[in-house]
């Protein structure tokens, strides 16, 4: 016990926060309990990190994460919606059941090293571009604290960590919605890394992905072009028509759209083409509209090209529906924790990421930010953890991984993810989220409080995915 008290008394300087001791001894346990596993957590997080794996290929990540679990004692199921690299691991037995969800997939094209200017660690591969190595393990490390006092009977119910992969492209939660396996928890937390620290009450965007191939007829693009149907003609008429439509949208939609295929060389009038389109809006009604005037614009566009045109569904998600109660809740917890501590060097470097970013050179904001209000039309992103909020109440929170102001979905968040600052807010993720965790299973009233506002806010909607027919998309070539 000496032992690991001087070793946490070390190692706190380096985790890079502050806190007196916690009256709740569950709280305070949980704390020290992430704190001594502080080498542990950011060894694994690293290897994420270098793994580089994409949506549905994360496989050497997601067998780290649930081995660690499996060496922790729970007790894991793979290949959940028949994702072979989703998984739950549980541990505890009856009520309440509270789940954690966690991330671990990368972004195609951001590979980088640990420093502060555009460097490729690896030519073309992938990055860490929304810190998901720092997610999925803050998550598992706040479910392995509070699973250390389910063991000792100083908490009683279930912990359950989910594996989610893919949420950068597929949205893989969405198949495990559809396999029920949220269908017994009472409530679920959920968390992101950011530019700043804080509790997640923003509703984020409702969207819908889809592509449009069309196919028409090759020929010799100056021999005998009047025997083509040209499948690229199509496409440009297609885009035209949706920059068009920009014009008459809302503020809140955005249309965005990645050319995939439109023809191979210049010599041949092109018989196939395809491209990839999202649409968004703050509430799904709103985005079903835009939807479906996209896709008449697909046909339209079919029809001026002479081409035939096909639609396939990838997925869609739901705007978030947000949970005020919890994050109250959640809140005391960070201002107990107070704001992460950041070396000189560290700020340096963050200096050095918004330099090169073209940002002002201000460092690494500190504080905790008050809660919110929640808004009626927010801006940002999409997640598919709006699917999960549809169907049990999430409680979300952000911390800071990277520079305030640096372009997310950027070689600058993975150079970040892979060194002291991402370390440090993943630490703070998984105390913050544990705490949280304790309040859940100490706090019937709490609990029942959440149940209630979902039950209030969700109304008489009944959730039914954006998500075709049939097992994921695992090897399609979209």
């Amino acid at each position: 016990m000496k032992n690991l008290l001087l070793f946490t008394a070390l190692l706190m300087p380096f985790i890079g926060f502050s806190q007196s001791s916690h009256a709740n001894p569950n709280k305070e346990a949980v704390i020290n309990t992430v704190t001594s596993h502080f080498k542990e957590f950011t060894d694994l997080s690293d290897r994420i990190w270098s793994y580089e794996e994409i949506a549905f290929e994360e496989v050497k990540s997601s067998k780290d994460l649930s081995d660690f679990a499996a060496s922790k004692g729970f007790t894991v199921t793979k290949n959940i919606g028949d994702i072979p690299t989703a998984f739950i691991a549980e541990y505890g037995s009856g009520q309440p059941v509270i789940g954690i969800l966690g991330e671990f997939d990368a972004l195609p094209g951001l590979s980088q090293k640990t420093v502060p200017h555009k460097a490729p660690l690896n030519k073309g591969g992938a990055g860490h571009g929304c810190g998901h190595n720092l997610f999925g393990v803050a998550s598992l490390g706040a479910a392995m604290a509070v699973k250390e006092l389910i063991e000792e009977g100083k908490l009683q119910g279930t912990i359950r960590f989910y594996g989610t992969p893919a949420e950068e492209k597929f949205f893989g939660k969405l198949w495990m919605v559809r396999a029920g396996v949220f269908d017994d928890v009472d409530v679920v937390l959920d968390w992101h890394p950011s530019g700043e620290t804080k509790v997640a009450v923003q509703k984020g965007l409702a969207l819908v992905d889809f592509i449009v191939e069309y196919t028409g007829q090759a020929a010799h693009a100056s021999g005998d072009p009047w025997n083509g149907r040209d499948a690229s003609d199509a496409l440009e008429l297609y885009t035209t028509g949706i920059n068009y439509y920009r014009e008459h949208v809302k503020p809140t939609v955005r249309i965005h759209y990645d050319i995939q295929n439109a023809g191979e060389v210049v010599n041949v009038v092109p018989d196939y083409s395809r491209i990839w389109t999202r649409v968004r809006d703050t509430r799904r009604s709103g985005m079903e509209e835009v939807w479906k005037q996209v896709e008449k614009i697909a046909e339209g566009a079919a029809l001026m090209a002479n081409c035939e045109y096909k639609i396939t569904l990838v997925s869609g998600v739901h705007e978030i529906l947000v949970n005020r109660t919890g994050s109250a809740a959640m809140q005391k917890n960070l201002e107990f924790l107070g704001p992460i501590e950041y070396t000189n060097e560290e700020q340096e470097f963050a200096k050095g990421i918004q330099a090169a970013t073209k940002k002002e050179q201000v460092g690494i904001e500190s504080i905790i930010v008050p809660m919110e209000e929640t808004e009626e039309h927010p801006r940002g992103g999409s997640t598919d953890v709006g699917d999960v909020s549809w169907v049990v109440p999430v409680v979300r929170m952000v911390a800071t991984t990277a520079p305030k102001g640096t372009p997310w979905h950027s070689w600058a968040v993975v150079a970040c993810g892979g060194m002291s600052i991402g370390h440090k807010g993943m630490d703070y993720a998984a105390k913050a989220l544990s705490m949280t965790l304790v309040d859940l299973f100490e706090n019937e009233t709490l609990r029942q409080e959440i149940k209630s506002e979902f039950v209030e806010k969700k109304g008489d909607y009944i959730y039914k995915g954006i998500i075709p027919e049939g097992p994921p998309p695992l090897n399609t070539g979209y």
